[in-house]
């Protein structure tokens, strides 16, 4: 389409000047005369012409014609191949992709992905889906279907218009760890508090990705036998953990409450200081520390201190009212 137009401006242009040249035309005369020649309308000349009027009459004909001709079949293929839909798809995606903040980024939508984005979608967490393969993007079909991105995630282009900068996180869940490592690279240099969580396949992948930036490494392989034998051992225990977690529903919530996201007059407090339990019903079920020691089930002298984190457990109800208490 670019093409096509500017080699047909370009034509108009050379036969405007021609005939000011030649003839000695004025600007709207010159082209006006172009283009009835260009698009052979049959209009009788503004002007008579002179023999070499004539002869650039014949070369703009043979030239214009062409391209006016490869212009328009341009135009006419872009609309019936359904270019300018996929056009105008591509930038309702990238205009919907501009209004979000604090989303996440799924980096291939195999069957990692697809897992992350059903439980994403699930607690209604907005995220942005990219990419590779068309026929995997043609057959997306989910709430958030309209943040779907097709694009290769290792360019720092197609990361930019998925929002790297305003996210939240990114997990990056391609099956070649050497890819998995480029993304973490770019992310992390595009947005230094972003949260990166990486799939490995190779057990030397771990550090490797650690040190690019990722936050957390996950090796599907080692986690899916390591809870299938949970399983046999503690049954009960790991249904439960996974319904807490949000596997098994929507039904029960375990949230984490930064030292930064409480209000102000609540920090370097204690635990009692906070009425948790009292005025929202949900309940804190560990606390980490700055240096990154957890605690299990915090004594209620336990005090709030920077670069801490509370674990609380409780319904969608009970950490509604945790939110609205907070906010």
């Amino acid at each position: 389409m670019y093409w096509s137009a500017g080699l047909l401006l370009l034509v108009v242009l050379i036969g405007a000047s021609g005939y000011m040249l030649i003839e000695g035309y004025p600007f709207l005369d010159a082209l006006y005369m172009t283009v009835i020649t260009v698009g052979t309308v049959g209009f009788t000349e503004v002007h008579p012409l002179s023999d070499a009027g004539r002869i650039f009459t014949i070369f703009l004909i043979i030239t214009g014609f062409g391209t006016f001709a490869y212009a328009i079949s341009s135009f006419t293929s872009y609309l019936t191949d359904g270019e300018f839909r996929k056009y105008y798809q591509f930038y309702k995606v990238v205009n919907a992709i501009e209004k979000l903040d604090g989303h996440v980024i799924i980096c291939g939508y195999g069957r990692n992905g697809r897992q992350a984005a059903h439980v994403l979608k699930r607690h209604d967490k907005r995220f942005v889906v990219v990419e590779q393969k068309k026929d995997v993007v043609d057959t997306l079909n989910h709430r958030f279907s309209h943040l779907v991105l097709e694009g290769d995630a290792t360019q720092d282009e197609v990361l930019l218009k998925a929002g790297v900068e305003r996210a939240s996180a990114l997990i990056t869940t391609l099956p070649i760890d050497a890819d998995n490592l480029f993304i973490v690279l770019s992310a992390r240099a595009l947005n230094k508090n972003l949260t990166i969580i990486s799939r490995a396949s190779d057990d030397n992948s771990d550090r490797k990705l650690k040190t690019a930036g990722a936050n957390n490494v996950i090796m599907p392989d080692k986690i899916g036998g390591a809870h299938m034998a949970s399983l046999v051992l503690k049954p009960d225990v790991i249904e439960f953990i996974d319904y807490i977690t949000g596997q098994g529903g929507p039904e029960i919530n375990l949230e984490e409450i930064t030292f930064d996201n409480l209000p102000e007059p609540l920090r370097n407090k204690t635990i009692r200081d906070l009425e948790i339990r009292n005025k929202s019903g949900a309940n804190i079920v560990g606390f980490k520390k700055g240096n990154g020691e957890y605690v299990i089930n915090p004594s209620a002298d336990t005090q709030l201190i920077p670069d801490g984190k509370l674990f609380v457990l409780g319904t969608p109800e009970q950490i509604g009212k945790l939110r609205e208490l907070l906010s």
